[in-house]
């Protein structure tokens, strides 16, 4: 999900590679120019997150009595991009993974699997303290050393993204030899079965059994998922939304969502529809620029949003509770997308400021480079 440019986006080429070397942020020297799409699928996707934790852990929490449904339409809305966020989030990630996984294994596991650990472990001891001050703030945290310890090892915390990828890469790294198919059905099986709720999952184990087959799909169909995007047409935009949005309709009304395989069945059918999304809005090069430059940079707004969002929530939870059906009314609608934008904002600049106190170890392992899976 995760690195870090935006800083050097606009210096020659060389002041850049100087700028990544320092800060372990970005690719390498030498390294090919990235797919645009698959930054901007990326941008678009920890915008998603980040707006879907707005909604459920402030929004929604918000006394709200100005006579109109407005935050259970957010509500709804933020659920039917379920199937698409971090099903396409692996997706890129596996995508961008499929060259790191054939180096050697003493690099993946320092560069791949221990810094992704170790990023993990120091945001949620970091994620701990900082919840400690937001007591009411409707998240999971560790409220006891013994707490912590079952995040740090069986079930994940909010961080758990970061927790996925150090699995992920491992057994990808394990098993490269073996035959795709023996690996790609265990994982859908799994997904599946998980869905559907066949599983104990508590926490965030859910994510991490659902989520293995689209890293592993975008690791071994690299080559296609590009092709997919390099063809993207209107016609196939229009297609694959309308499937997507039958898609929902049609598990919604057949309450099918813990129906085994449907799930990440739809999910399938969600990430073709993401992957043609953000190829055809190369065609708006500004928008896609822009989505693009968020998408590089996703592990600040990923590690930063979720204190960020508890702070927040505890400095406006009770003054927006306390307006008036006038005052609430104004803002009901175009809340969630304000603070979304305020919460990356703030991500982002805490980053820039922790770069700037030489704080960078606080995003890559120190000594290594890169902090995602890139190509």
């Amino acid at each position: 999900m995760i690195r870090g440019t935006t800083a050097t986006a606009d210096r020659p080429d060389a002041a850049r590679v100087r700028s990544h070397r320092r800060t372990g942020i970005g690719p390498a020297a030498g390294a090919p120019r990235r797919a645009q799409w698959a930054d901007a699928a990326k941008g678009v996707c920890i915008i998603l997150v980040v707006l879907w934790h707005v909604v459920v852990k402030d929004y929604l929490q918000v006394d709200w009595h100005v006579g109109v449904p407005v935050p259970g339409l957010w509500g709804a809305l933020g659920e039917q991009f379920l199937p698409l966020r971090m099903p396409l989030f692996f997706t890129i990630s596996g995508v961008f993974a499929a060259n790191a996984v054939r180096r050697p294994w003493r690099v993946v596991a320092r560069g791949r699997v221990a810094g992704f650990l170790y990023l993990y472990a120091l945001w949620l001891l970091i994620h701990t303290v900082v919840l400690a001050v937001a007591p009411d703030f409707p998240t999971d945290r560790a409220t006891s050393a013994l707490g912590l310890l079952e995040q740090l090892t069986v079930t994940p915390s909010n961080l758990w993204y970061l927790y996925a990828l150090a699995l992920y890469f491992t057994l990808a790294k394990a098993t490269r030899t073996a035959p795709r198919l023996l690996v790609l059905v265990p994982a859908g099986v799994l997904s599946a079965v998980a869905a559907a709720g066949l599983l104990e999952t508590p926490g965030n184990r859910a994510g991490l059994y659902q989520n293995l087959v689209f890293f592993l799909a975008g690791l071994y169909l690299r080559p296609q998922i590009e092709r997919w995007a390099a063809t993207a047409t209107g016609r196939r935009l229009v297609l694959t939304s309308g499937a997507y949005g039958l898609a929902l309709a049609v598990m919604a009304v057949a309450g099918a969502q813990q129906w085994w395989g449907v799930w990440p069945l739809v999910s399938v059918v969600a990430v073709a529809f993401g992957v043609t999304a953000a190829a055809r809005l190369e065609r708006w090069p500004t928008l896609s620029g822009r989505l693009a430059t968020l998408g590089r940079v996703t592990l600040p707004v990923y590690v930063i949003h979720m204190p960020v969002l508890a702070v927040l929530h505890r400095l406006l939870h009770e003054p927006v509770s306390g307006l008036g059906d006038v005052g609430q009314g104004l803002i009901v609608l175009g809340y969630p997308v304000v603070l979304t934008g305020v919460v990356i904002g703030t991500s982002l600049a805490v980053h820039r400021g922790l770069l700037a106190v030489r704080a960078g170890w606080l995003f890559a392992l120190p000594g290594t480079r890169r902090l995602e899976p890139a190509r």
